[in-house]
């Protein structure tokens, strides 16, 4: 019988798309529409079914080669998907039997496996770096998953085949993986992963490099800080379950600066001294009133929708930063705000916050402006949705439609979970909330 050719489909415009997983292997039988690999574009992840049913004959592909519309991929020869029957038990060896005629293989035999109850895959390699060429010959098949969801363990460097899925059939859903990273990471319950403690992880990474720095030069041992001891598994947490995407954008803060320093003067006797984050954190809660879904949390399946604005800020202190909270910030002025930000960045400072003046945050704010930089990438403190960074605002020529005009202006440096946020959501947010910060009048709209 005549071997098919099975070649990449019409899949658009992608041209020299790569090869990332091959699903089967010489010998296999599949079904009509079973995948047989994996192809990963910059804008999608895609598989190629297979066109009928049939047995595997040939790969003409590696992982790695790129391809086409037209491509070939792989022979196969016709025939009806049969479910393998499962191996019979090994008879005695005083009773065994010659078997009986039958067909020659098309290859030999695999060695006897253990019978596995659950599907294994491929381990993939961390999205970062390149894919190795895979040894088919170990008979491992594929995971039940999604190509979305293929992807997503990529880019978290999840070994999918460890990761029992929860979905019909036992599919793997990306909620699986998640629980399988957040299990992870709690490091056997020690509260760290199991990295940072000098071993490896499940999560298919090497091990925490081991290094006598010593050898090189003359060191010094520093215990981590209380507040870095608490903080990095959290922020290790946040950033490997998040998927963060950063915007960045400008505000014009040339009034605003002249109307501070105006208020602080008139304020100068009450002691009383407004800094630019009590205008920053009302202007924060205009926008999310107008864009409430980055003031809300993620709860299963469920977007839960604050009717309250926690504004929580970044302290730095000696011992690392913390983030106290200023609640109900939509019902206070920039003042009094201003007079609390003070009051929780001394406690801070002092070693003195209380559990209850670091929670019930809806959003953050960190806010470098008065240290430097251009732009960073905040990490989003869970279970909020959304943090803004602030940088040093610096003067600039801006074209105000007439003529290029010295103003001063801030950088502005939002990073949300992208399961909530979309691009288009996070950008508008960003580019009102410069709107209200160059006049704060729009926050009483």
């Amino acid at each position: 019988m005549a071997a098919i050719e099975v070649k990449v489909p019409d899949i658009g415009d992608f041209k020299d798309v790569p090869v990332i997983e091959l699903l089967v292997k010489p010998g296999d039988v599949v079904k009509k529409d079973d995948s047989l690999v994996t192809l990963e574009s910059d804008k999608a992840t895609m598989e190629v079914p297979a066109p009928q049913a049939g047995t595997v004959k040939e790969l003409r592909v590696k992982i790695g080669d790129k391809v086409a519309e037209g491509s070939l991929i792989l022979l196969m020869e016709a025939g009806e998907a049969k479910a393998a029957a499962p191996a019979p038990a090994p008879a005695p060896a005083q009773k065994a039997q010659p078997a009986p005629a039958a067909p020659a293989p098309s290859k030999p035999a695999p060695p006897p496996q253990p019978t596995v109850s659950a599907p294994t895959a491929i381990a993939p390699s961390p999205a970062a770096a390149p894919l190795p060429a895979v040894d088919m010959a170990g008979g491992s098949i594929p995971a039940h998953a999604s190509p979305g969801v293929r992807r997503f363990a990529r880019e978290l460097g999840v070994d999918l085949s460890r990761v029992k899925g929860t979905g019909p059939k036992e599919r793997i859903l990306k909620e699986d993986i998640q629980g399988f990273v957040k299990q992870s990471l709690s490091g056997g319950g020690t509260g760290a992963p199991a990295a940072a403690r000098g071993g490896g992880t499940d999560l298919g990474l090497p091990a925490w490099p081991k290094v006598d720095f010593a050898k090189f030069g003359p060191i010094e041992a520093k215990p981590l800080s209380r507040i870095q001891k608490i903080s990095g598994p959290a922020l290790a947490r946040n950033w490997v379950m998040i998927p963060h995407v950063t915007q960045f954008d400008e505000a014009d803060i040339t009034d605003l600066e002249a109307f501070r320093a105006k208020v602080n003067e008139e304020n100068a006797k009450a002691g009383i001294k407004v800094t630019p984050l009590a205008f920053l954190i009302r202007a924060v809660v205009a926008a999310l009133k107008k864009y409430p879904t980055l003031n809300s949390s993620l709860d299963g399946d469920n977007l839960i929708l604050k009717n309250y604005w926690n504004i929580g800020f970044a302290a730095d202190t000696p011992n690392g930063l913390v983030v106290p909270v200023i609640k109900g910030a939509d019902q206070k002025g920039v003042i009094e705000i201003a007079r609390e930000t003070s009051e929780l960045a001394a406690k801070a400072r002092e070693g003195k916050l209380g559990p209850a003046d670091m929670q019930g945050g809806t959003f953050s704010i960190s806010s470098l402006g008065g240290i430097g930089g251009t732009a960073f990438t905040p990490i989003v403190n869970a279970p909020e949705v959304a943090i803004l960074g602030v940088s040093k605002a610096g003067m600039k020529p801006v074209w105000n439609g007439k003529e290029f005009a010295p103003r001063l202006m801030m950088p502005l440096s939002l990073s949300y979970d992208h399961r909530v946020v979309d691009g288009a959501l996070g950008a508008r947010f960003t580019s009102y909330l410069a709107q209200v910060i160059a006049d704060l009048r729009r926050s009483v709209l």
